[in-house]
């Protein structure tokens, strides 16, 4: 029996046009129609596929869920090429109304880093290597 493989990361979200607009500015690829969906997933990156499902998908698998609280469920990070890239997502982030965690910053672990949250309030990672 073959091993399973991890190739898609998941994420319950309240408002899909909102979360799936603040990906789409994050540069994943997300067909427009998914929008009115309550599942929807990104072209795949690198073999890696990011889903996106609304509170009802879940209520509807499992009828004892409620959605988390106390902070944050997940965190995904994205390799912005270099530091530049990393301040100017960030500015977009920013500029179209995203709440930051952490503006740029060069970290002691050798990148520059920079932290928004999505409308989930959810933290979403930029980074870069200094060098």
């Amino acid at each position: 029996m073959a091993q399973p493989i991890l190739n898609v990361v998941g994420i319950v979200v309240a408002d899909m046009p909102a979360a799936l607009a603040f990906y789409r500015a994050c540069g994943l690829q997300i067909d427009p129609s998914a929008d009115t969906e309550n599942h929807a997933a990104a072209a795949p990156v690198n073999g890696f596929t990011l889903m996106f499902d609304t509170h009802q998908v879940m209520l509807s698998m499992d009828p004892d869920w409620v959605p988390g609280s106390g902070g944050h469920r997940m965190a995904l990070a994205f390799d912005c090429g270099d530091p530049a890239g990393v301040d100017r997502q960030y500015q977009a982030l920013i500029a179209a109304g995203h709440t930051s965690v952490s503006a740029p910053f060069d970290a002691f672990w050798g990148q520059r880093y920079a932290t928004v949250r999505d409308p989930d309030g959810n933290p979403v990672d930029f980074f870069a290597p200094l060098a």
